[in-house]
């Protein structure tokens, strides 16, 4: 029972290693596929925005439908259509010739890392309870974690030494250890009498992707559009006999404030992941392989404490560490006020990561918890692919805000202003635990 039991979390997480780490280890690659594949100037950036994007749309749009086939046609199934597409698409990416190639190679990623994140954290839902649980989420979120964090660092270091394309060439050893040990994994049982609902698939699939496609390009009629059929998408739920997402689980107190505290720490994560990693690179002078280097120590921190923190909740509850949590990763970017243009790494930079990656330890494996905790277990696939869309969608939005908060030109002073900005976001998702997120048991809402 134990090895089966180690065999699922190793399964669950390198199949979202692989996705989180494709996610952000294209960045530092982006110019060398502009100088290859883009063309100078305006046709360079463009297609820089939709290596970019096109992952982004297809996996924002489609992974409330993944969590829906997790549920339905059972974990183990769909994981390995989501590695084996990955693997596929890795590859036409890898070969692709032309921008126009590889763009569309970076969508059918997307639609393939759709299926991995739910299915993988259904899987740990369905195998684990307790504080074994807790302890396995929060594993599952340190390496996880650290596949986002770490991604720049790997991709600089493949592009300086070797090619871009080697970045998606990386995806396959992953990929085929995780199909080999996959086969020891029992399938979870399939929702018997339920179909997919089809209407209700449609309309968040669309709508997702039109939000998602609105906010990254600023085409605000689109975005409109999206928010009207996701309206209509909830509006559909309520009245459809079997409902791809059942309303039911917002019943649950901690899912419902789970999911807006995921929404600000996931918004801040997101926006300050970005304007550290641009600014150490742009006005500081770093290299994009040492940019990398100098975020590692969050990377070690989720690594060397995700765990013990993901135990505790599942023993103490989530509360007091998604409240403690945020407010120390917004200590952690108000001490990066201290750099200035040239960046000092280990007095003006060191400090502020540590304290930031100690915050994020503390925080993420009992959010997840938390969350996941609170819904049936044979709904774990679209709660955790709510959860997944919902902090998708939230670092959308910060980083597509960051052109106004910046103000145009990526200096001392607005780098500072958006440090202040981070700061509130997570100070916001602390404070929004401590008033709606409790540690009593049974909090999960009865299938209905």
């Amino acid at each position: 029972m134990e090895r089966t039991r180690n065999r699922v979390l190793l399964v669950a997480i390198l199949a979202s290693f692989v996705s989180f780490l494709d996610g952000t280890v294209v960045n530092v690659a982006l110019p060398a596929i502009a100088d290859e594949l883009g063309g100078p100037g305006e046709a360079g950036l463009a297609l820089q925005q939709w290596v970019v994007d096109g992952y982004l749309v297809t996996l924002g749009a489609l992974i409330l439908l993944a969590g829906s086939l997790s549920d339905l046609h059972g974990r183990r199934r769909v994981l390995a259509i989501g590695l084996a597409g990955f693997a596929a698409a890795s590859v036409l990416c890898a070969v692709a010739p032309t921008g126009a190639v590889l763009v569309v190679a970076r969508l059918l990623q997307g639609v393939a890392g759709a299926l991995l994140v739910p299915s993988s954290l259904a899987l740990i839902i369905s195998t684990f309870d307790g504080e074994a649980q807790g302890r396995a989420i929060g594993r599952w979120t340190a390496w996880t974690g650290t596949a986002m964090i770490v991604g720049p660092f790997v991709g600089g270091g493949l592009v300086d030494l070797l090619s871009w394309r080697w970045v998606f060439w990386i995806n396959l050893p992953v990929v085929a250890v995780t199909l080999v040990l996959l086969r020891g994994v029992p399938e979870s049982v399939a929702r018997a009498g339920r179909r997919l609902d089809v209407p209700g698939a449609v309309l968040a699939a669309l709508g997702l992707a039109a939000a998602v496609l609105g906010l990254i390009e600023r085409y605000w009629a689109v975005l409109g559009l999206g928010v009207v059929l996701l309206v209509g998408f909830v509006l559909w739920e309520r009245r459809a006999r079997d409902p791809m997402l059942p309303l039911h689980l917002f019943a649950a107190r901690n899912f419902a404030w789970g999911n807006v505290a995921t929404a600000a720490v996931y918004g801040a994560l997101a926006l300050g992941g970005f304007i550290v990693t641009l600014y150490l690179q742009q006005v500081a002078g770093y290299s994009a392989t040492a940019a990398g280097v100098a975020q590692l120590p969050v990377t070690l921190a989720m690594l060397a404490l995700s765990t013990r923190f993901g135990a505790l909740a599942g023993r103490l509850g989530p509360r007091r560490f998604m409240t403690a949590g945020p407010l120390v990763a917004a200590a952690g970017y108000l001490l990066l006020l201290t750099t200035g243009t040239t960046a000092t790494y280990l007095t003006q930079v060191l400090p502020g990561m540590l304290l930031f990656g100690l915050g994020l330890a503390i925080t993420v494996a009992p959010l997840t918890s938390a969350i996941l905790g609170a819904a049936p277990p044979q709904d774990a696939g679209i709660a955790s692919a709510v959860n997944n869309a919902v902090s998708r969608v939230a670092g959308l939005v910060t980083v597509a805000m960051a052109g106004v908060i910046v103000g145009g030109v990526l200096d001392v002073d607005s780098f500072h202003r958006t440090l202040v900005v981070v700061a509130g976001l997570f100070v916001l998702g602390g404070l929004i635990s401590l008033v709606g997120i409790r540690d009593r048991a049974g909090d999960a809402v009865a299938d209905v």
